[in-house]
């Protein structure tokens, strides 16, 4: 059981860890010229292209039937994936603006975006270790995103594209949760992130022409395909039914961390003391919020 335990807790630390290198990789290419239509539109094209590949090539297990809705349900989860999508095109024109370590912090403010949501859907207010998180995460994010040094030079374009993040983010993960549970994870996945191909399409549909630089899908589709939308799915599907929802979403934390320090080490993003205490706080809150769960969390992104 232990050893078993072990194996998802590497698996999903694993997976945290590509979706902490993102952020850095998609800045990286913006410093080489590429844009935000080239950075999602090969992300997602490459992604989506890989999903199909490994659906195909799936080995088929004999387990017992799901029932699903076919394809009213394959539909839902189309739509599903817009949201993640839109969390893409979100969060990566937010860190055109602002730093790395920043929009990182800012997505996770999805954390007590979702007790919000939980509690306008159920109609019930959440339990009081959840109100101490979701304060907890308010004062860490003051320390993290340097407010109390920088107010009056805070890029709040970046800052509200962050948000708008969190919300679109906050979506993905209840789609995650909720929607068509009895579809193999796999195919899941696939399905959202074509829902998510579709409105980048959509957004960008006037990028795609002689302008566009289709060299990306080369020179960084592969890379951000692999971190973003292929690997931590595989890995989160593998890892989570092991260690349950408690430890693996805390577990999934990590994914702060990882992103702050590629960012300072690929970018050279500098982080005070005060916004390292600022992470510190966010992750307990999420530690604190996330004891003695145990029902499987989302695993796309």
């Amino acid at each position: 059981m232990k050893n078993s335990v072990l194996k998802g807790s590497v698996f999903i630390a694993l997976g945290a860890c590509s979706y902490g290198m993102l952020a850095t990789f998609v800045k990286m290419a913006y410093h080489e010229g590429y844009s935000l239509a080239e950075v999602t539109v090969s992300q997602f094209g490459m992604g989506f292209i890989g999903l199909f590949v490994l659906s195909l090539f799936r080995k088929q297990k004999h387990v017992p039937v799901i029932k699903t809705s076919g394809t009213k349900g394959i539909l839902k989860l189309i739509i599903a994936g817009i949201s993640l999508g839109l969390t893409s095109v979100f969060f990566y024109q937010a860190v055109q603006y602002i730093p790395v370590s920043i929009g990182i912090v800012l997505l996770m403010q999805t954390v007590w975006i979702s007790v919000i949501l939980e509690m306008a859907l159920h109609k019930k207010l959440p339990g009081l270790h959840k109100i101490i998180s979701v304060f907890i995460i308010l004062g860490g994010t003051i320390l993290a995103t340097d407010m109390l040094k920088q107010s009056g030079n805070i890029n709040w374009k970046g800052f509200g594209w962050g948000m708008m993040a969190a919300i679109s983010y906050t979506a993905s993960m209840y789609s995650s949760n909720n929607i068509e549970l009895g579809f193999p994870p796999l195919k899941r996945s696939l399905y959202m992130i074509m829902g998510g191909l579709f409105i980048i399409v959509c957004v960008f549909h006037s990028s795609l022409n002689s302008e566009f630089s289709y060299g990306i899908f080369l020179r960084w589709g592969l890379l951000l395909s692999l971190f973003g939308t292929i690997i931590p799915p595989l890995l989160f599907t593998r890892g989570m039914p092991l260690t349950g929802m408690g430890l693996g979403a805390i577990i999934a934390s990590t994914e702060i961390p990882v992103s702050i320090i590629m960012a300072s080490i690929l970018l050279k993003e500098s982080v005070s003391f005060l916004q390292w205490a600022g992470v510190i706080l966010i992750l307990f809150a999420v530690v604190l919020m996330n004891i003695g769960k145990s029902k499987k969390p989302h695993f796309v992104h």
